[in-house]
């Protein structure tokens, strides 16, 4: 990976873990708000530690997983549908409130384990096998959201461009993920000029317009 490669990457991650890191913000907050305030940064210290300590190793995991041929093709399918649902989807997450130190270290750990499932395929793929890229991205993601709570998605709500780049981004990477793919490539790739660059950019087509589509047509049509 040249240098330039790696900022990308980088970027990459560290947006993608904001933008679907949304939910993870409230969750942290709301966990330890019943707390008193010096039980509270306790509570939002160890639990993110915990939460990224398994987030990590979920995601070193999934990086290895991925070089499974076909295996990478479908993650990139399955983050592209995760792209589609950011734009079209209201968050319907249930928080809760921890009533004791340790009730909300765990709320924080589980809950983030559960909600995290499509940030740990996420950054596998930005990563492009990189573990550092992984730690280093989490290294910078993490805080801003631990400190961001609830000021992350208020922003996103008033901005919605916000939220297009993020999907902008998911919708890249899984069609980098499709084009990298050993099988996919060795089949489809190596007859197609700039095949690792068309991928991308009709993944990024598809996305984008069934996104914005759903986005704009209710799901549910009065009787």
């Amino acid at each position: 990976m040249t240098g330039g490669e790696a900022i990308v990457a980088l970027l990459s991650i560290v947006v993608i873990d904001i933008v679907l890191g949304g939910d993870n913000a409230v969750l942290i907050a709301l966990a330890s708000k019943a707390l008193p305030p010096d039980q509270r940064k306790k509570a939002m210290f160890w639990g993110v530690a915990g939460a990224v300590g398994i987030r990590a190793a979920l995601t070193c995991v999934a990086l290895y997983v991925l070089k499974i041929p076909l295996l990478q093709f479908t993650g990139g399918i399955l983050l592209a549908w995760i792209a589609i649902k950011l734009l079209s989807e209201e968050r319907k997450v249930r928080y809760e409130t921890g009533k004791s130190l340790a009730e909300a270290i765990k709320i924080i750990i589980v809950a983030d384990a559960i909600m995290g499932i499509d940030n740990v395929i996420a950054i596998a793929g930005a990563a492009h096998g990189s573990v550092l890229m992984v730690i280093l991205g989490l290294a910078i993601s993490v805080p801003v959201i631990m400190w961001g709570s609830t000021f992350i998605l208020r922003f996103m709500d008033r901005y919605p461009f916000i939220m297009y780049l993020g999907a902008g981004v998911l919708a890249w990477t899984a069609g980098q993920m499709m084009a990298e793919d050993k099988v996919i490539y060795r089949e489809l790739g190596a007859g197609i000029p700039y095949f690792e660059i068309l991928v991308p950019v009709l993944i990024l087509v598809i996305v984008m317009a069934i996104g914005y589509y759903r986005s704009r047509v209710p799901v549910d049509t009065p009787s």
